[in-house]
């Protein structure tokens, strides 16, 4: 059988070799062609003849130079595509600030265009249903405008020791905006805000000027109210009143002088026909105290708004025009918005002329809870509406009420209604994590929790919960250490960088430096007292104060 077998076999000088094959063809995974792979090939061949070895290397060494040459032409092809790519980088970073700015421009204009058709669903009409986790581009943008307008009280508020100005603001009103570099911010200041300084809030005037005479011993500014333009009126799709309430310059000690007590909002003439709505007794202090002796805190601070508000609602809805009331602050600033916003529905300064009630909202940042659950039920009941935008690892929007608040179980709440120390927070709340932003180094300072600006980069870079934090508005995140220390050091931003040019000093014509003098600070309009007297809040004809208080 075996020599059968051997018979049959082929002759063993054409399988066995010592001559090495040609290199084999592979295919590059980046490449569509072939090329040559110099992998090394195994020792024996195919049972073929000699002939057709021969053949077969020739056939290899041929597609080996053809393909050579295809990928020495793919190879110049790859080059000249890399240099093209490199030229038309370069000519888009020449052309980046123009681009970017069109872009901005192109946003704005679709911001525009819609805001004028959306403003009511914007200020919360449907309680923000569906806007906010995803969070609606639109509405973020509104948040950070209405934001921006707050920080504007922190920015122009003078509260250096050394300037016979301080606890004033730093601009005449007539050119608020553009002292403070927003030429374009589409509103108006008619009618900056005061409160008295004799209240027991000690650490929200903060520091008293050193000068002997100063511009007020018992008054502190502490906001405005400002009234769109025609142009930002059209954009906006209607007249929008902004009341800003300034929060404190003195990081959270104010939080310290919060009694922790409340009050019946009654109790101070808010005309509330159940008694047992009850707000913390320092804010209504702040918002309701006045001075008769002082020129600037002869009217409280809530007849100031309650005056200039009504005017302008009846004057813009007597000519036709549809009207928003937005009221803004950060931190004791948003508790102010809250108890403002509250109080003009309840006195009805937002009825119009036509007697139609128009919108009432406030946009919080950061604010503490204000009133007990009961004023939660009034606040709700009168259709104003409310969004607070808080960071997770803030610890102000957590008191007062730390024990009794919404948070525990409603038989709880029911329980503790009757408790000086039971509060609720009122409206919908944002709630946003700096953890997020890869821009914030990890601290345990709390005031940078608590920072305005930092919530505004916050919203900037916020898509809804679990989406990947990305920037959007082209907001500098250099803003976040205007007035602190938040920024990862490797961005190189000084902390706490932002002040006046010179600390407010100029040279005089004899080389001197010298503290300018600023225009006269205007106080209160002529016509104040007529607006009191028709929402039934004067008495009779006002003395004239004392103009050096």
């Amino acid at each position: 059988m075996a020599s059968m077998l051997m018979q049959k076999l082929p002759p063993l000088h054409g399988l066995i070799t010592n001559q090495t094959p040609p290199p084999l063809i592979t295919k590059h995974p980046l490449l569509p062609t072939p090329f040559l792979s110099s992998r090394p090939p195994p020792s024996l061949s195919t049972t073929t003849s000699s002939r057709t070895t021969h053949t077969t290397t020739t056939t290899y060494h041929a597609v080996g130079k053809q393909n050579e040459s295809s990928l020495s032409s793919m190879i110049t092809e790859l080059e000249r595509g890399r240099e093209e790519q490199q030229a038309a980088e370069e000519e888009e970073e020449e052309e980046t600030e123009e681009e970017l700015f069109a872009r901005r421009q192109q946003q704005k204009n679709q911001h525009d265009k819609q805001l004028a058709g959306r403003w009511r669903e914007i200020l919360g009409r449907d309680d923000w249903a569906g806007l906010l986790d995803p969070i609606d581009p639109l509405l973020r943008s509104e948040l950070i405008r209405y934001g921006e307008m707050a920080q504007a009280c922190y920015d122009a508020f003078d509260y250096d020791p050394f300037s016979r100005y301080c606890g004033s603001c730093k601009y005449n009103r007539r050119k608020f905006f553009q002292g403070l570099g927003l030429p374009e911010a589409g509103y108006e200041v008619s009618r900056y805000l005061y409160a008295t300084s004799n209240i027991n809030l000690p650490n929200f005037f903060g520091k008293k000027s050193r000068w002997s005479r100063t511009w007020s011993k018992r008054a502190n500014w502490i906001g405005y109210v400002a009234v769109s333009t025609d142009e930002a009126t059209r954009w906006l799709g209607r007249r929008d009143v902004v009341v800003a309430w300034r929060g404190t310059v003195t990081q959270l000690e104010w939080v310290a002088d919060l009694m922790d007590f409340l009050r019946p909002v009654a109790s101070e003439g808010i005309p509330c026909p159940d008694r047992s709505v009850k707000v913390e007794s320092g804010f209504v202090d702040l918002y309701t105290d006045k001075d008769p002796t002082c020129r600037f805190c002869r009217y409280s601070a809530r007849e100031q708004v309650l005056t200039e508000v009504r005017k302008l609602v009846q004057h813009y809805t007597k000519s036709g025009e549809e009207v928003s009331i937005t009221t803004t602050g950060h931190s004791l600033g948003s508790a102010l918005a809250m108890l403002s916003a509250y109080d003009m529905a309840e006195t009805g300064v937002d009825v119009g002329a036509d007697g139609s009630r128009v919108p009432v909202c406030v946009v919080s940042f950061s604010g503490p809870r204000v009133g007990n659950g009961k004023f939660k039920e009034r606040f709700e009941e009168l259709g104003v509406r409310a969004l607070r935008v808080v960071n997770v690892h803030d610890t102000v929007p957590k008191v007062p009420g730390i024990l009794f608040n919404e948070h525990v179980p409603e038989f709880v709440q029911r329980l503790a209604e009757g408790l000086p120390w039971s509060y609720s927070h009122v409206g919908v709340e944002l709630a946003l994590d700096h953890k997020k932003s890869p821009f914030l180094k990890a601290t345990n300072d709390p005031s940078c929790f608590h920072n305005l600006e930092a919530h505004l980069h916050l919203l900037d870079g916020y898509h809804g919960r679990g989406e990947r934090f990305v920037l959007t508005s082209g907001r500098d995140p250099a803003l976040v250490n205007k007035a602190c220390d938040f920024l990862k050091d490797h961005h190189l931003v000084p902390p706490h960088w932002r002040q006046d040019e010179n600390k407010g000093m100029i040279r005089a014509g004899d080389g001197r430096w010298i503290q300018p003098e600023r225009p006269q600070i205007d106080d209160h309009p002529a016509d104040t007292h007529h607006h009191l007297q028709q929402l039934g809040l004067g008495s009779g004809p006002e003395s004239e104060p004392d103009q050096s208080a």
